[in-house]
């Protein structure tokens, strides 16, 4: 899992405009928090958001795909942005809101 780091760059740009993140580099690519939730993450020049049953839908219908780390059979639970809602605020918001939503319920468990 490795990262562009032109893309990193665009991509925490674009998400700090709709809330407030932290970034870490992991295993090659890069962990996004808002405050203590892992809900997104960088590999190669996409990004994927947390999903579970309250989101995941929006992703298929969008025709996008979950995230496999190292060539694993095992998706993550973690699915591409789809293409244009990174540059769009108000529709990012929405993504974003979904994916803190689904981390936070993970966390509580």
């Amino acid at each position: 899992m490795a990262f562009s780091p032109e893309f990193r760059a665009h991509a925490e740009a674009c998400l700090s405009r709709v809330v407030p993140i932290r970034t870490k580099a992991m295993f090659g690519g890069v962990g996004i928090y808002s405050e203590d939730l892992f809900f997104a993450l960088i590999a190669d020049a996409k990004l994927y958001l947390k999903v579970g049953p309250t989101n995941q839908a929006d992703f298929e219908a969008a025709g996008m795909e979950p995230f496999f780390p190292f060539d694993s059979p095992k998706p993550m639970h973690y699915w591409e942005l789809p293409p244009g809602i990174l540059e769009d605020p108000a529709e990012l918001q929405v993504w974003v809101d979904k994916a803190l939503q689904v981390a936070a319920s993970k966390k509580k468990r």
